[in-house]
């Protein structure tokens, strides 16, 4: 792993107080009370982040041992208490909406709509292909729109989407509104999963990115028990129990939203609850992560080239980590789309069928960032991934074994959740580690994400209604892409350990040394003072 910046956790200097000194000779002191929101305006905002982000590059610059004095921990807990609990609550709400038609069908949405099997699927299927086309477009959008005005927008517009499904009356209305909430829902994502990159460094953020999606799995908890309970409201106004289900949780997700216009931030150089010392020191240590000349740190290029967009579409890695993403996402949508009538088909009642969900995701979700901590600790992706993909393995192949005997295949979902949970934030998070430059990263993201959630549209399409209630069809095509993802998974370490032998051949014969750290950084992940994270 890349050295931090000199700056060590909980360090501190013997000469701080002239660190300090030198720092304020740098930086024009401003009020900047905790808690405090960015600048009220655009255009302040930016200028802000323009001076913040300028100050670790230029000419009088503080030197690195300035920041000694800083508590690094102290500086991460406050932007974990300001930044998480936004971020989790709107993708628990996210994913709350797009997999509540699961709770929905047992609730009776398929017979008051007249819809078969097929039908049903179709429905599941549209919503990811809108979904995977406006990822891109979105995270591209991001870098220009502020993700506190972005993202709370396009949560109000699912909510509403969502709140309408309540009452739409045939099937080809329930098809056109899961084609709009497809759309609605793609930003947040890849949007969250970007935006995180932009305060955290490689070895901080599968840790944050696992306490946010897994909220996911948290979501699925809350699903069983919101299903529970809003079930019981049939007949209420006239409406059907599954209608309810729509109709509350798109009301909560609107309000939730309105809520997160207040209570999102942007990016550090323009966080009010940190010192402009801080945000400095943020900025710092994003930048310089990753790369090496020498003892010199080549700075990474955030600046938005369209050359930049095409290099994340030409990589790669970016495509294989689609297929690494193919195995964990074709089967983890295929336990939130269909859990509840699995559950259900092994004998147990619909409301019984929805509890019984909820430990499964509330084991999956503590496991999630239990397995991110240690491989934020130990700074590896591989051997935390080739393990989950092992145990995700064993569990679909209990499913199957299972057949007719409802304990064994409820604790082969069981185990299989628990390996889906953690993997997804280790792909992430790992090919955002292995992208330098935040414009090719907010790309290769995306598409990584955006090609990936078609594994979603194909699992929807796993769990047939002839092939209840053992489902061994599903089952079986869901272990075939969880082996074509850990194929995938072997194929990217292979060649990382490659280039980055590679690469320290052609440092140690000084071939760096043609370049200018300029052009090192416009390399990004290409350059040879690059080390793929392993």
């Amino acid at each position: 792993m890349d050295e931090k910046p000199s700056s060590k956790r909980h360090a501190r200097s013997s000469n701080s107080s002239n660190s300090n000194e030198s720092f304020s000779n740098v930086l024009t002191h401003t009020s900047h009370p905790d808690g405090q929101r960015q600048s009220s305006s655009k255009k302040d905002a930016e200028e802000e982040r323009s001076r913040i982000d300028a100050l670790p590059q230029s000419p009088n610059s503080i030197p690195t041992p300035s920041f000694a004095h800083l508590d690094e921990k102290a500086v991460l807990r406050k932007m974990d208490l300001r930044l998480l609990p936004t971020l989790s609550l709107l993708y628990l709400l996210s994913f709350l909406d797009r997999g509540n038609i699961g709770n929905a069908k047992i609730e009776g949405l398929t017979e008051d709509l007249n819809m078969s099997g097929s039908q049903y699927n179709w429905c599941l299927t549209v919503f990811f292909f809108t979904y995977s086309v406006f990822e891109i477009p979105s995270n591209l959008l991001l870098k220009k729109i502020r993700p506190s005005i972005w993202l709370p927008t396009i949560m109000v517009a699912w909510g509403v989407v969502m709140t309408l499904i309540g009452i739409v009356q045939s099937y080809e209305g329930l098809l056109v509104a899961r084609l709009f909430l497809g759309a609605a829902e793609a930003g947040l994502f890849p949007g969250v999963v970007f935006y995180i990159t932009m305060w955290y460094t490689r070895d901080e953020a599968q840790f944050r990115q696992a306490v946010f999606i897994s909220s996911a799995s948290m979501a699925g908890a809350f699903s069983g028990l919101l299903a529970f309970g809003i079930g019981r409201m049939d007949g209420v106004a006239n409406l059907a129990g599954w209608r309810w289900i729509f109709i509350i949780e798109g009301i909560l997700t609107v309000l939730v939203a309105i809520l997160a216009f207040f209570t999102l931030y942007d990016f550090p150089e323009t966080a009010g609850f940190l010192t402009e010392e801080e945000r400095a020191f943020v900025v710092y240590r994003l930048k310089y992560q990753g790369q090496k000349e020498g003892g010199v740190r080549v700075a990474q290029d955030h600046s938005f080239q369209w050359k930049f967009v095409k290099a994340a579409f030409l990589d790669w890695q970016v495509w294989t980590a689609v297929w690494v993403n193919w195995g964990i996402v074709c089967p983890l949508y295929g336990i939130s789309l269909f859990l509840p009538t699995i559950i259900r088909n092994l004998g147990f009642s619909s409301s019984t069928a929805q509890l019984l969900t909820v430990p499964i995701y509330v084991t999956a979700s503590a496991a999630a960032v239990v397995v991110a901590w240690y491989s934020d600790r130990v700074g590896k992706r591989f051997p935390f991934l080739l393990a989950c993909f092992c145990v995700m393995t064993a569990g679909f192949i209990m499913c199957i074994a299972g057949g007719s005997v409802g304990g064994l295949v409820y604790a082969g979902v069981f185990i299989a959740a628990c390996g889906l949970y953690p993997a997804l934030p280790g792909i992430v998070t790992w090919l955002s580690n292995n992208l330098a430059g935040s414009t090719k990263r907010a790309t290769g993201q995306a598409i990584q994400i955006a090609v990936g959630n078609l594994g979603g549209a194909m699992a929807s399409n796993f769990y047939r209604e002839e092939d209840a209630p053992h489902y061994l069809l599903g089952h079986a095509l869901e272990l075939g892409f969880i082996l074509a993802g850990m194929l995938a998974l072997f194929v990217l370490v292979f060649n990382y350990k490659r280039i980055n032998a590679k690469r320290e051949r052609q440092m140690a014969e000084g071939a760096h040394n043609g370049y200018t750290p300029e052009e090192l950084g416009e390399l990004g992940d290409r350059a040879i003072t690059f080390k793929y994270v392993l």
